[in-house]
């Protein structure tokens, strides 16, 4: 990808809130989303933020705009209008398979017809609803899930608590590692789950017993949107790689930590992370992500990648410089009607595996990724205690409570506890972008 005329930052629009400094959704993002007006019965439908609106796609499909010149030649016009109507579907996995250039023709004609000088804007004003008036379903039908763990930060911190003698394991530092996840506890933005219960191993005990995990957990990570895949039986390259993949979003991977550490060896993650995965409703491209691009590190007297996990362009331009935040409110602060309080911020260009190696390894064995399947990052952290993606890296496994702005005090999650996750890239001569946020809210399981 290279930058084009969708990323100039002087580019305005006449959605008045997508000027707005501050916008996580200015003229220069354009992600894709699913939704439908709250409340109702409409079909879902696919959607762009754009300030705090949402262009309707199905409804702005039905007013000819992309047969306007304003789009360009005749084939870019019906190029554009084919993936406008994949894109306004009830899940954009079509969209998702038909691969870069249908993406890129999409988001530079919604750029023109939402450009400030645009002739369409009267046609397109009542495709508007704005945000607040939405409710969001997953974007795409996840097939599969799998979770990675591509913060070093992360993987020391924990190692350190559940392995003193060991915190990193050898393979680490050789190959992305990442579990099998399930993809049918994928949830939106927005909504409550229940905490979750399982097999239990307390202090001293030698028998452990069945109950409501203790220890609930949130993880700050990116959740990666698979774009047109690979067959079985082949392999994505490195060099490919991103152009297998439509977005990202914010991830939530939420963990009860007291059910992990009694299950997670010899097979890794099971009851202690399936229960529920958050994920934000907007998908932002990887065209949009492009002023934002800085060189991939690896350390110089650390092993470096295997051939099928390194190459020239990934070290100029593999990692992102994104910046992630988690936030939290209690149910006091709720009732008390106090803001959330930030815990910790971070940056996904710390992450010591980028997206392409994630998306490489994945498939070097010939594994099959389709259009909607979803990979996670993994938490997120950096080096610096005030960078952690998780509770259990903040609080010290509940050595070291945090102490709230209210008074409270918290080592992992209670009952009515919600978390707010939030991420955006800025810098001098480019304009923002940002991801919106990922909300969730732990509730009391049933008795």
């Amino acid at each position: 990808m290279a930058l084009n005329e969708t990323h100039d930052p002087q580019l305005h629009s006449w959605v008045a809130s997508a000027n707005a400094p501050g916008s996580d959704f200015p003229l220069q993002n354009l992600p894709f989303g699913v939704f439908r007006r709250a409340g109702s019965a409409e079909p879902f439908r696919g959607g762009v933020a754009i300030g705090d609106q949402i262009l309707d796609l199905a409804a702005a499909l039905n007013t000819d705009v992309f047969s306007a010149a304003l789009v360009g030649s005749t084939q870019q016009r019906e190029s554009s209008a084919r993936a406008a109507a994949m894109a306004a579907q009830p899940a954009l996995n079509e969209l998702m398979a038909a691969g870069p250039r249908a993406w890129s023709a999409l988001r530079r004609s919604l750029s023109r017809l939402l450009h400030s000088d645009s002739a369409v804007r009267p046609a397109l004003q009542s495709c508007l609803l704005p945000q607040t008036q939405a409710q969001y379903a997953l974007p795409a039908r996840i097939g599969d899930y799998t979770d990675f763990y591509t913060s070093i930060h992360h993987a020391s911190a924990v190692g350190r608590l559940f392995r003193p003698d060991q915190p990193l394991l050898p393979n680490y530092k050789w190959m992305p590692i990442g579990y099998h996840g399930r993809c049918s506890s994928i949830v939106i933005s927005g909504a409550d789950f229940a905490r979750p219960s399982g097999q239990i191993l307390a202090g001293a005990a030698t028998a452990p017993t069945l109950g409501a995990s203790q220890r609930l957990d949130y993880e700050l990570e990116l959740g990666v949107f698979i774009g047109s895949g690979n067959a079985l039986g082949t392999s994505i390259s490195i060099g490919e790689a991103e152009s297998k993949v439509f977005g990202l979003c914010l991830l939530n991977d939420w963990s009860a930590r007291d059910l992990q550490a009694w299950e997670y060896q010899p097979l890794g993650p099971f009851l202690g992370k399936n229960f529920a995965t958050s994920i934000s409703p907007w998908i932002v491209t990887l065209e949009a992500l492009e002023p934002y691009r800085v060189p991939w590190i690896r350390p110089a007297d650390d092993p470096q990648p295997l051939s099928y996990l390194d190459s020239p362009q990934l070290r100029t331009r593999g990692a992102i410089d994104l910046q992630l935040e988690v936030w939290l409110q209690t149910e006091a602060m709720r009732r008390a009607g106090q803001s959330p309080c930030r815990l910790s911020q971070s940056n996904f260009r710390q992450a010591y595996w980028s997206i392409a190696q994630m998306v490489a390894h994945h498939s070097v064995n010939g594994c099959n990724l389709q259009p909607g399947d979803l990979l996670g990052t993994g938490t997120q952290s950096g080096p610096l205690p005030g960078e952690a993606g998780s509770l259990l890296e903040l609080s010290e496994a509940g050595r070291r409570p945090l102490r709230l702005p209210d008074g409270e005090t918290r080592s992992f999650l209670e009952d009515g506890d919600a978390v707010i996750m939030r991420g955006w890239c800025e810098r001098a001569n480019a304009a923002r972008v940002g991801f919106g946020e990922l909300t969730g809210r732990v509730r009391a399981r049933a008795q």
